[in-house]
């Protein structure tokens, strides 16, 4: 698979299926939305199925991938494991951060092929943010009002990689503290436990609490420098993320076989697993 091919012609419709699908979950954030339990007694809510129909009908309508998207988890493995090539889809990761009103939630959008993402776009649409990565071809991440304004100015800057601003971010970089970033809204005893080790043998480490896939762009930015996510998760939660963050220098691995995570398993949770940024090496 020729990947500067794929982000040449992929990556700004796909960004703007992200964009658009921010916008909807914006108009029921700033006003009015049901909320229901799934089987797993999990929220959905209005916004995670506007934002759903958005991407997987865009997605479907411009190229001959299938989507495997949080709200279609049940296409059976049988079917599935023809795909070499497809899209993973989170239409709204962080529900729970999207009900408490932090702002911190995201859309993901990852191409998965063999098994691996090799682009990843994950969007924040509260803080005007667009991460993206694809392998072989680095990391950046746009700001809304510093970075492009309009629509049509985003898909300008995507059109020339080469002039966008790359990930790992060199102001970020924080020496003398380990930064160890954790989930807002799931953190175990495991995971406290992880950082507890961090602090015997490092001692000055600094906890930083963030939402959704936020934490591996945090990752990808430098912003952080270690990420125990020592919970469930599944594999749309992760993997635009960690195609960013992989594309930024940084390393998400199963927590105990140390190596990358896999797309499109039999069963779709993952490993525990541990990211670290390009200078934790």
């Amino acid at each position: 698979m020729d990947i500067s091919a794929l982000i040449h012609d992929f990556c700004p419709s796909a960004v703007l299926a992200a964009l658009d699908a921010g916008d909807a979950i914006l108009k029921c954030y700033n006003g009015d939305y049901d909320v229901e339990l799934k089987a797993d007694h999990s929220p959905l809510t209005t916004a995670d199925k506007a934002s759903h129909r958005i991407i997987v009908e865009r997605l479907q309508t411009l190229w001959d991938y299938p989507v495997l998207s949080e709200e279609s988890r049940e296409i059976p493995y049988e079917e599935r494991a023809g795909w070499e090539t497809f899209w993973l889809v989170d239409p709204l990761d962080g529900t729970k951060e999207f009900i408490s009103h932090n702002g911190e939630f995201t859309v993901n959008i990852a191409l998965i092929h063999r098994g691996k993402p090799v682009l990843g776009i994950v969007t924040a649409p509260v803080h005007g943010l667009v991460y993206l990565g694809a392998e072989g071809l680095g990391a950046c991440r746009l700001v809304q009002g510093q970075d492009f304004e309009t629509r049509e100015e985003l898909v300008e800057r995507l059109h020339d990689s080469a002039a966008l601003p790359r990930l790992p971010l060199a102001e970020a970089a924080h020496p003398g503290v380990v930064r160890v970033v954790a989930s807002r809204s799931h953190c175990g005893q495991e995971t406290l436990d992880f950082i507890h080790a961090l602090e015997e043998l490092h001692g000055n480490v600094e906890r930083i609490s963030k939402g959704s896939s936020l934490k591996i762009c945090l990752l990808a930015e430098g912003s952080a420098d270690v990420y125990p996510r020592l919970g469930p998760t599944m594999e749309w939660d992760v993997a635009a993320a960690q195609a960013v963050a992989e594309a930024a220098g940084c390393r998400i691995t199963d927590f105990r076989t140390h190596e990358p995570l896999r797309f499109n398993k039999p069963n779709l949770s993952n490993p525990f697993f541990v990211g670290y940024a390009a200078s934790w090496q």
